[in-house]
């Protein structure tokens, strides 16, 4: 656990109340977690009103309370949405606003959000418990634009160093709570958030946590890296990439892939499903990052902040 101030917790949150049109918030998140008191900061100091979401709550069901209380503004987790996604009571929320955080935002769920919501707005945010928010996103695209790197004297300063995404800003928290955790950020004020970046082109795109690598044979596998590719076809809700373990090259890469049909509904599909995907994945990736193995499930674990569950991680 850190330590923040009302300051550090809304010093990303900009502008005033607005009594003409006020907001109706709401979030998949917990807001006893950051990501959660992140919403309900904006809904309290915008002048809005919240709905809030409780775990023993199916995600039909608080999609069918959230439409019922015409919520206009509402964020989650990529995997929170996935999963939203997958409910037909997802139909019940015409929102005006979309926010995912907490995981990488592949382009896959960008483009399934824009075509389900196209008079939303739609806007990926990066934010750790530690770093706190350091910017958001709402160009339509994965990543962000590289410009955010490197700028000097703004609000939030940023740099990559050994591939990690370094952040200094006064939405930091101060302190770990307790002695045992060592300090927060170095000493010239930069937190390292562990999140490895690439860059491409003009724009820098997440692959994943540096302590979630998978190691083939002394090649590195980003899990996120290869998710972004698999979720990337038509027929696929959402994945997981984990690690199996090899006596050859110690671990192979295999995933766990959620249909946006049962795999029983589609229609004796699954083999050529199957071979497509693969196929997909070697037309993409480098040949230690294909997986091995390719497991249709009904659905994948998500944690209590709304992360899937990386046993490997």
């Amino acid at each position: 656990m850190v330590v923040h101030t009302l300051a550090s917790l809304s010093g990303a949150m900009r502008g005033g109340r607005s009594p003409g049109d006020p907001a109706v918030w709401s979030t998949f998140y917990d807001i006893r977690r950051y990501g959660g008191l992140q919403i309900f900061l904006r809904a309290l100091l915008g002048g809005g009103s919240m709905v809030l979401s409780s775990a023993q709550e199916s995600t039909a069901d608080f999609l069918i309370r959230a439409g019922a209380h015409g919520v206009t503004h509402i964020s989650g987790t990529p995997s929170h949405w996935r999963r939203a996604l997958m409910s037909p009571s997802v139909r019940r929320i015409t929102p005006r606003y979309v926010r995912l955080s907490g995981e990488i935002a592949d382009q896959a769920i960008l483009d399934h959000l824009r075509a389900f919501f196209p008079n939303a707005g739609i806007t990926h945010a990066f934010a750790s418990t530690e770093a706190g928010v350091a910017f958001d996103v709402g160009d339509g695209l994965a990543g962000f634009p590289a410009s955010l790197i490197g700028r000097q004297n703004a609000d939030v300063e940023m740099k990559v160093e050994d591939g990690s995404l370094r952040i200094r800003s006064a939405r930091t928290a101060s302190r770990y709570l307790g002695h045992e955790d060592g300090p927060l950020a170095d000493r010239d004020g930069f937190v390292d958030t562990g999140d490895m970046l690439e860059r491409r082109g003009d724009r820098y795109h997440f692959v994943g946590r540096r302590g979630g690598i998978i190691n083939v044979g002394g090649s590195k596998v980003h899990p996120e890296e290869v998710e972004a590719v698999i979720n990337g076809h038509p027929h696929v809700r959402m994945s997981l990439v984990r690690t199996r373990k090899n006596p050859i090259t110690g671990a192979l890469v295999v995933a766990d892939v959620v249909l946006r049909e049962e795999p029983e509904a589609a229609n004796g599909r699954v083999a050529e499903l199957e071979h497509e995907i693969m196929q997909r994945c070697r037309e993409t990736l480098a040949r230690h990052k294909v997986p091995a193995a390719i497991r249709f499930v009904s659905a994948l674990a998500v944690t209590p902040s709304g992360k899937l569950v990386r046993h490997d991680a």
